[in-house]
């Protein structure tokens, strides 16, 4: 196999590794939505933790933007240059003759400034999430404070 061909296959599985992180991190988000949501509302939260607690619900919101902007689809005027974008737009003959010509580097540029998209969106989404630790955990000691 040549070493094109092994980059366009690594490009294309860290894809789907991006890919997947995403979903792993949209279900995470989720849930901790969920909970601080049934936290926030419980009587005797202190106002002040719940407004601590709409800020981590804001930080949390943003994250999960992010990352549905990371699975959703886009086609790129780079990527519309190769591959299946750019197939859709051929005739049976065009393609034919497309496919006889060898451009998988050019799929592996075009992939390559996907997947680095992608990665710099879950990295932002991963920061948001951990930054609503702060505010969480301020929210705890003024609802313990409270409490006692």
């Amino acid at each position: 196999m040549s070493a094109v061909v092994e980059a366009k296959n690594e490009v294309k599985a860290e894809i789907a590794r991006t890919d997947t992180k995403a979903g792993l991190l949209l279900a995470f988000n989720g849930v901790a939505l969920a909970g601080v949501w049934t936290l926030g509302s419980q009587p005797g939260v202190p106002l002040g933790a719940r407004l601590l607690g709409g800020l981590a619900v804001v930080l949390l919101l943003a994250s999960v933007t992010q990352l549905l902007l990371v699975v959703r689809p886009r086609i790129s005027p780079t990527a519309a240059r190769v591959g299946f974008p750019r197939w859709a737009e051929l005739t049976a003959a065009q393609l034919t003759t497309e496919l006889a010509e060898d451009r998988t580097a050019d799929h592996v540029v075009a992939l390559s400034g996907i997947v680095m998209s992608k990665m710099r969106g879950v990295q932002t989404a991963v920061n948001l999430t951990l930054l609503t630790a702060s505010p969480l955990f301020v929210a705890a000691l003024v609802t313990l404070r409270g409490a006692a």
